[in-house]
């Protein structure tokens, strides 16, 4: 993992602050809440794009300053050679977040965040156990511990997610409430490419013919939203439409689409306004995920 910025001396308002302990943090939070102004969070694992700034610009409708934390998180790999794989373009990452005038930048590294000695986590409940919880386990579990740290450490008022992660999103608005964190999660719909697939920043490990293979991943939910919209509301037809679409795109390798509640995630076996389909799609080695509600 590249090595995190140090603390930024400049405090002026035209400064970014970059901070690489939870320390400098917390101290540049504590700085803006004293003097009346709302400080919003918007996490990221880097590898910055669109989409990313999208949600940059939310949280500025939602607060006064806004911080955007880079972390490629350890615990939340199941592969290492994903967690080896996941880009780490800081330097392109520090620029993007300059030229959008973010407030600060939390860049830290692993030793930083999982000191020797560490063995405290956050877990998750039932909500993790299902859909990505269930191909990944302990996924979860280091999602929730990673953004309790980083809640801990920036103090916000508000953070914002993406809704591409529809299930994180779940969970960190049920840890939120469960361990009274005062914080306003505010969830941002999926930004999209011109074909529409959903950005990521799994994206840019794609090779050409993968990435217009991809937009089989949104076209295989077009479908379901289109059958739905046509009338049908048995779940099974409904998957094995998606799921057809996908297996007719010879770079794809279909892992699971499910249809589930938007509360619980449970499985549903008729379609409703409520219902999200979820799936995961295969392209060697990159895996895609994506998520749309089917009215």
């Amino acid at each position: 993992m590249a090595a995190g910025p140090t603390t930024s001396t400049a405090s002026t308002d035209t400064s970014m602050e970059l901070c690489a302990d939870p320390a400098a943090l917390t101290a540049w939070s504590d700085a803006h809440r004293v003097s009346g102004r709302r400080v919003a969070l918007v996490p990221t694992m880097g590898a910055l794009h669109s989409g990313h700034m999208a949600l940059v610009d939310e949280a500025r409708r939602h607060a006064d300053v806004v911080a955007v934390s880079i972390f490629v998180n350890p615990l939340q790999f199941n592969q290492p050679d994903d967690f080896t794989a996941y880009p780490r373009p800081i330097d392109d990452d520090l620029a993007i977040c300059g030229a959008h005038a973010v407030d600060a930048v939390y860049a830290p590294v692993a030793a930083t965040m999982y000191p020797p000695g560490f063995q405290t986590h956050v877990e998750p409940g039932t909500l993790g156990d299902v859909l990505e919880g269930a191909q990944r386990p302990g996924h979860f579990r280091g999602v929730t511990t990673v953004v309790a740290k980083l809640f801990h450490a920036a103090r916000p008022h508000v953070a914002v997610f993406g809704q591409k992660d529809f299930q994180q999103l779940a969970i960190i608005r049920r840890m939120v409430i469960d361990l009274d964190m005062g914080i306003d999660i505010v969830g941002m719909p999926t930004v999209r490419e011109a074909d529409g697939l959903a950005m990521s920043s799994r994206n840019r490990r794609l090779d050409a013919a993968q990435r217009r293979a991809a937009a089989c991943v949104p076209a295989s939910l077009d479908a379901v939203r289109a059958a739905y919209a046509m009338g049908e509301r048995r779940a099974d037809r409904l998957i094995a439409l998606g799921r057809a679409v996908v297996e007719q795109e010879l770079l794809a390798r279909f892992e699971h689409l499910e249809l589930v509640d938007a509360d619980t995630l449970q499985p549903v076996t008729v379609a409703d306004e409520h219902t999200v389909a979820v799936t995961a799609v295969w392209f060697d080695e990159v895996r895609l995920i994506d998520n749309v509600r089917v009215a």
